[in-house]
């Protein structure tokens, strides 16, 4: 199983505003260190494509590692705009070909644009050209359009889908129904969120005391991405890693991977039972909310200290951390239900309404 796991470039560690390079430099060349070369990024991630080329492509064999990035057409308005990523991309990179190609976030409501874009077409033929070695997609959306796009793109290769024990069974995510499509086409997998933007590497104390019974020396993130690795026809489990800690750890573990055990897909069915109950707004802090906001909320940041005082009861502490978001610009009182950051929330977050209960819930 070692290589499998995949480095995730869109939650790069920060110093202020921008990417640390020199910590991004010391992570991947852990990485690469310890027998691993799959990365992931994204043109819409924001840094990202810039910082691999300075921490990676710069300081590394081009033949030593493979890269995967992005094309994301729900926000562009012509089909000339969405192809032009794909150069920006070889551009900011430095580099001749992309490994792993993948258009990006297609969900029940968008996916027929990337049909009226051709863009199926344009990277089939970047692919004849030499530019792109291997062509798939990321998917947000429901069983019965992931069944229709690959029965009518059979020249895809792999799927990336949104896979953890958290929403396995969550009908928001449909993470099972998604991957039995995935197999059905025999088609190879790409996990992203195994960790789900990193609240199951600290979950619910429930869920850490059913962990801890079973095996008190495994990190909680170790559960995550194995429960993900445990499954068939992997590519890569994508970890998106902001520490060199976080970094060692995955490669700890993974370099010496065993999938789960009976105990431990017992502890696992335990724990889908916590989140099934839980109250917690089930967002990843991915950010893609923000970018089109008009009143510039911040919208993961709101919904962190909500759920901080659903969770933990923290009612002093997050009214003041709630109150410190207000100081700094706009909240959840703010919102015109808008709803242009539900279009692109990859959980299918209902963030209106949940800025209306946080309204209350904060006055």
């Amino acid at each position: 199983m070692k290589g499998k796991l995949g480095f995730g470039l869109m939650r790069l560690p920060r110093k202020g505003i921008s990417i640390d390079i020199k910590e991004t430099c010391e992570m991947i060349d852990m990485f690469l260190d310890r027998g691993f070369n799959y990365f992931d990024t994204a043109h819409i991630y924001p840094g990202s494509e810039v910082a691999a080329q300075k921490a990676l492509f710069s300081r590394h064999d081009r033949e030593s590692f493979t890269i995967a990035t992005k094309l994301f057409a729900p926000v562009v308005p012509t089909k000339k705009m969405a192809e032009n990523e794909f150069y920006e991309s070889l551009k900011r990179m430095k580099t001749d070909y992309i490994d792993y190609y993948l258009l990006h976030f297609l969900n029940d409501m968008n996916y027929k644009k990337y049909e009226r874009f051709e863009l199926w077409d344009f990277v089939q033929k970047r692919k004849d050209e030499g530019k792109i070695k291997h062509i798939g997609f990321s998917f947000h959306g429901g069983p019965e359009v992931l069944d229709e796009i690959l029965s009518a793109h059979p020249e895809v290769e792999f799927v990336q889908l949104q896979i953890n024990y958290a929403d396995w069974e969550n009908p928001g995510v449909q993470g099972r129904k998604n991957y039995e499509v995935v197999r059905k086409y025999d088609k190879q997998l790409v996990i992203m969120e195994p960790v789900k933007g990193g609240r199951l590497a600290d979950p619910p104390k429930a869920v850490k005391a059913l962990f801890d019974k079973v095996n008190p020396n495994a990190s909680y993130a170790s559960w995550a991405i194995r429960f993900a690795a445990s499954l068939d026809g992997l590519l890569s489990v994508l970890s998106g890693m902001s520490t060199l800690k976080q970094v060692d750890d995955n490669t700890t573990f993974m370099s010496n991977f065993t999938p789960l055990s009976k105990e431990e897909r017992e502890a696992i069915n335990e724990a889908q039972k916590v989140f099934a109950e839980s109250k917690e707004i089930p967002c990843t802090a991915c950010h893609y909310c923000t970018e089109g906001c008009p009143k510039q909320i911040p919208i993961p940041d709101v919904f962190s200290v909500y759920n901080k005082r659903m969770t933990t009861g923290e009612f002093e502490e997050s009214a003041k951390a709630y109150e410190e978001l207000k100081n700094k610009g706009s909240v959840a009182s703010d919102c015109i239900a808008c709803k242009k950051c539900e279009q692109v929330c990859p959980q299918h977050i209902k963030i209106s309404e949940h800025m209306k209960e946080i309204r209350e819930v904060f006055t």
